[in-house]
């Protein structure tokens, strides 16, 4: 017994990640579906060690019999079959940007909010926030319980691979072609990548903010807390994979350095790697194909009445969207569906 699983955008950087991670985790299924759109269908992908799955077109795919659809297709292609997915009686984990602050779509991080995900029966959808978003609220969480945040100010460092393959490419491209004198070309992003930062992802909205930025704060308040206030300047930097964040928190009562440190170490998710010495602390290249979120530099902010300094790393591509996407599943298939061959599936809970 187990899970029919589709997982939509299979062929993507995060689709390609959920099937990897599906198998790691040996999630009970009891066949999964790699989809991907028309131009794919007939291709072969891998799943776990010694499984292959041929690539079926998301256009004709048919959803019925499916209990959790796993999609990373890019938030307009989510908009047209994520419903359809959800008629067809699959609920359906979605990656993209579309239905995030929908109010009747759950946003989740099982670290932060697992309760919210009996909210899915209203739309038979929960959204999977953005990557940025996923691994400072999994730092923010344990804090937030000890002494309530009040504000955040937050400078993110994020790798290409958040803007998918193509973003990738062009780094390594734009850095070869440095080494050898050769013309930089300019395709995903409106600056060179190499050896450079961006302070722009996605596109500026009217009050000068980036839709990146706007995400992080609205996201965090729909998740955590929604008087929390959020600032954020998000940056492309040129590393392939994990994003950093530089965190500064502001509380509403006093909070010591080791009682943070303390906090942190035992909450679910985190790994504290915080010595003041060199390599006492955690970089992207290091969190890479890692799922944990790493917590380093914490310290005392004396700028403002409780304020304390935080580092955060994690792995974009794992717990900032497919690893999430899956723990999310585990708690569906664990505590509301049932494992039949027939309807209904879903085990409706409260």
């Amino acid at each position: 017994m187990g899970f029919n699983v589709a997982v939509v955008g299979a062929t993507g950087a995060v689709g390609r990640e959920m099937l990897n991670i599906l198998a790691e985790r040996r999630f009970p299924v009891a066949a999964v579906h790699a989809v991907a759109s028309e131009r794919s269908a007939g291709s072969e992908i891998s799943f776990g060690e010694d499984k292959v799955l041929k690539i079926e077109d998301l256009d004709h795919f048919d959803f019925k019999g499916i209990d959790i659809a796993l999609f990373s297709p890019g938030a307009k292609i989510s908009a047209v079959h994520a419903p359809r997915a959800a008629r067809a009686g699959a609920v359906v984990i979605d990656n993209t940007s579309q239905f995030r602050m929908d109010k009747d779509v759950p946003l989740i991080v099982p670290e932060v909010n697992p309760e919210a995900i009996a909210q899915y029966e209203k739309r038979g959808i929960i959204a999977n926030p953005n990557c940025s978003t996923i691994q400072m609220v999994v730092a923010l969480k344990p804090l937030h319980d000890l002494a309530r945040i009040k504000r955040v100010v937050v400078a993110t460092y994020q790798s290409v691979s958040g803007a998918g393959r193509e973003a990738m490419d062009e780094l390594f491209n734009q850095t070869r072609a440095i080494y050898v004198n050769d013309p930089v070309k300019k395709e995903q992003f409106t600056k060179q990548i190499a050896f450079n930062c961006i302070p722009h992802i996605d596109i500026f909205m009217d009050d000068g903010s980036t839709k990146e930025e706007w995400k992080m704060a609205s996201e965090t308040r729909k998740i955590l807390d929604p008087a929390i206030a959020v600032r954020a300047t998000c940056v492309r930097v040129p590393v392939f994979i994990s994003h950093g964040e530089a965190v500064n928190v502001e509380f509403e009562q006093p909070l010591s350095e080791d009682a943070a440190r303390n906090a942190l170490k035992a909450a679910p998710g985190i790994i504290v790697i915080d010595h003041r010495a060199d390599e006492g602390y955690v970089t992207p290249v290091e969190a890479a194909g890692e799922d944990s979120v790493y917590v380093s530099r914490i310290r005392h902010d004396p700028t403002v009445p409780h304020g304390l300094d935080l580092w955060v790393v994690a792995d974009n591509l794992r717990k900032g969207a497919a690893l999430n996407a899956v723990q999310i599943a585990e708690v569906l298939a664990r505590d509301y569906l049932t494992q039949s061959a027939g309807a209904p599936r879903r085990r409706y809970v409260g």
